[in-house]
């Protein structure tokens, strides 16, 4: 059942009698109609009336019109106005540019700009690698879109993509300290994608390829690693992969299972779930079985893309055939990055004992977390609502922080399978149990131990964690 949550979160300014009763008619009424009250404020007083702002938290916008609505209701009260505070947060953007420089007086001006600037110009001429010493290049990202596969929207277009390009800019900064900025493409075509990231790169230490369709995110990614000598990482995929085996790792340590022992059934084989499934495989995962719209992949099958070619030759060993629900029997693990209510609570029975369930389909996840906790005996999602969250955010910061500090040219699996065992190992083992298995986003340790793992990882190749 959805819960009221802050993404959904409104103030309403209402105009009501002063009487000594009126804020807990206001309260009982935003409690009557499911809100959740966060905040009551009289802005202002009179004689008579007073002017309130109630703060509450609704489970969708349709749940907020009614809670304005139970407001309204109020004997004596007037509904001014209705903000919701998630629009309010991205008025103007969520980005600014500040300089690090002082410019206060002339001297200031003539070093930053003309004409001392010339000099650094040409020494970056000279020898282009100091491009990383004398720019903003050794800190900066560019996270680029076609806006062709946003969260859960599809696909709407470079400019309603924009918000979440912020979004993912600002997290770079307060959990990496990494300055990213949006680069929002007005183009789905492959060949014209990678020729502007292309041209643009010159300013950037890294790519962060975000929600692009697949396949083209494959191809465009592939392009841009063989043209370009900074990292190029297609978060979607990579990202999601290094949290999942984050998690499995340290869901494995709470069912005393091993990684080469299990049998694993993914469903998905988009971005996240070929990323998901090559980690585990490099991990050394002992039988994966990958289940796309048309049941198991599996060698048999024709007609399959390079993609999925690729997972039919390296993972089902027994050659499995059916659907999702068919093949799941017997499973120690469940991985979903597909779609909702695929399964039921009478599907994950069948698995082994000691299962576990990563149910990662946002917002709504392939089987309810209540119903698959009823047998499995660990349960992840992709939801802030319920234990286990599987969120990017471990990953990403502390990943190009690492990659940024090592002045490094690629993405490797062992810089990512590092980063998934640092965020594994962020959580200690006192803490480690069935409903944290995954750091907070909020641990300020995660992404400095990340960054720290994947620099060690680039800097030694040859380590694996």
């Amino acid at each position: 059942m959805a819960i009221p949550g802050p993404g959904y979160s409104i103030t309403a300014r209402v105009e009501a009698p002063a009487s000594p009763h009126t804020t807990a008619a206001l309260t009982r009424a935003v409690g009557d109609a499911g809100g959740a009250l966060t905040a009551l404020d009289v802005a202002e007083s009179r004689a008579d009336r007073i002017v309130v702002d109630v703060t509450c938290d609704a489970v969708d916008a349709g749940h907020a019109t009614a809670i304005e609505k139970a407001l309204g209701e109020v004997a004596g009260v007037v509904v001014r106005k209705v903000s919701d505070r998630t629009f309010l947060l991205h008025l103007g953007g969520k980005l600014e540019v500040r300089p690090r420089v002082p410019l206060k007086h002339r001297d200031d001006l003539s070093r930053a700009y003309t004409p001392g600037v010339a000099r650094v110009c040409q020494a970056i001429a000279d020898n282009p690698a100091d491009a990383r010493r004398l720019t903003i290049k050794r800190n900066t990202v560019a996270v680029v879109t076609d806006g062709s596969a946003v969260l859960g929207l599809g696909n709407i277009g470079p400019a309603a993509a924009l918000p979440v390009m912020e979004g993912k800019a600002a997290l770079f900064k307060q959990f990496a300290g990494v300055d990213a900025w949006p680069v929002c493409l007005d183009t789905q075509d492959s060949d014209q994608i990678v020729e502007i990231v292309r041209a643009i790169a010159p300013v950037y230490g890294g790519i962060n390829l975000e929600d692009i369709a697949a396949p083209r995110c494959f191809e465009i990614e592939r392009r841009l690693r063989e043209l370009l000598d900074i990292p190029v990482f297609h978060d979607d995929q990579h990202g999601t992969a290094i949290v999942v085996l984050a998690a499995l790792t340290n869901a494995l340590r709470v069912v005393d299972k091993r990684i080469e022992d299990v049998r694993i059934v993914v469903s998905g084989v988009g971005a996240a779930g070929h990323a998901v499934i090559q980690l585990l495989a490099a991990q050394g995962a002992g039988e994966i079985v990958a289940c796309g719209r048309n049941g198991a992949v599996h060698s048999g099958q024709q007609g399959l893309d390079q993609f999925r070619g690729w997972l039919a030759a390296n993972t089902n060993p027994r050659g499995e055939t059916g659907s999702l629900r068919s093949v799941l029997p017997g499973a120690d693990v469940f991985i979903g990055v597909s779609a909702p209510d695929l399964l039921t609570g009478a599907d994950i029975a069948t698995m082994a004992p000691g299962a576990i369930v990563f149910a990662l389909a946002n917002p709504d996840p392939e089987v309810d977390p209540v119903a698959a906790g009823d047998h499995a005996a660990v349960v992840a999602t992709g939801r802030s609502d319920y234990p286990n969250q599987i969120n990017n955010v471990l990953a990403f910061p502390g990943f190009f922080r690492g990659m940024l500090d090592a002045g490094a040219h690629q993405i490797t699996d062992e810089a990512m399978l590092a980063a998934a065992t640092a965020i594994a190992d962020a959580v200690a083992p006192a803490e480690l149990n069935a409903s944290y298995i995954v750091p907070s986003v909020f641990d300020a340790a995660v992404a400095p131990a990340v960054a720290a793992a994947v620099r060690d990882a680039v800097t030694n190749p040859t380590a694996r964690p």
